[in-house]
């Protein structure tokens, strides 16, 4: 049994230090402390997944991104504009354009009777034909008020779909015979405009009013 040599206290075996008065014990073993490796940052391995996608995502951006530039160049090179007056013709590798501003082209090719004394307005008409589609808009001015308009395009599309809206604003939607023809009525400035739209080709195919 050992004893302190300040205080005489009984001491500890493996005590450095006396429990009473805490002098040093002499002789006591030293213990020195173990090195531990640090441990690797956790993020390496979180952030280097991080920059290889960050470098796919790139490169497949850059990659796109010249695809992308040599087929507009491509089609660039081959595409052909003509133009006579409000006709215009666009020849490209992927089809032919043609669109023409002209309202009596378009009136002409409307699908539906233009109504009784309107006077065609020269604003906003077109007549397109692309990829198999033809599309045609023209718009229309009279006198008569709305409702009487609506029951004559009414009877000229007799399967159509009307909508009526508080203000005397009616939308006709017929989509027979494979065109679809949509026609708008309303009162502006103390007249009623109205609006024809029609579609026939492959983008009304495959609808049918019953």
């Amino acid at each position: 049994m050992a004893f302190c040599n300040s205080c005489g206290a009984t001491l500890d075996p493996a005590a450095r230090f006396c429990a009473k008065c805490g002098a040093v014990i002499a002789g006591a073993p030293v213990t020195s402390p173990v090195a531990t490796a640090p441990a690797p940052p956790q993020g390496n391995n979180a952030v280097k997944i991080i920059l290889i996608v960050v470098a796919v995502i790139v490169g497949l951006g850059i990659i796109g991104s010249v695809t992308a530039t040599f087929i507009g160049l491509r089609i660039a090179r081959h595409t052909h504009v003509t133009q006579d007056g409000k006709h215009v013709k666009v020849e490209t590798p992927m089809g032919t354009v043609e669109s023409s501003e002209n309202a009596e082209d378009a009136v002409k090719n409307i699908g539906v009777d233009v109504y009784p004394g309107a006077q065609v307005l020269q604003n906003n008409a077109a007549n397109v034909n692309v990829a198999g589609m033809h599309t045609v808009a023209v718009n229309l001015q009279t006198d008569d008020p709305p409702e009487k308009v609506a029951e004559f395009y009414k009877s000229q599309l007799p399967h159509a779909n009307v909508n009526v809206s508080d203000n005397m604003h009616y939308t006709i939607v017929s989509t027979h015979n494979k065109n679809l023809i949509t026609v708008n009525i309303g009162p502006e400035d103390g007249k009623t405009v109205i609006n024809i739209a029609s579609v026939s080709g492959n983008a009304a195919a495959g609808a049918e009013s019953n």
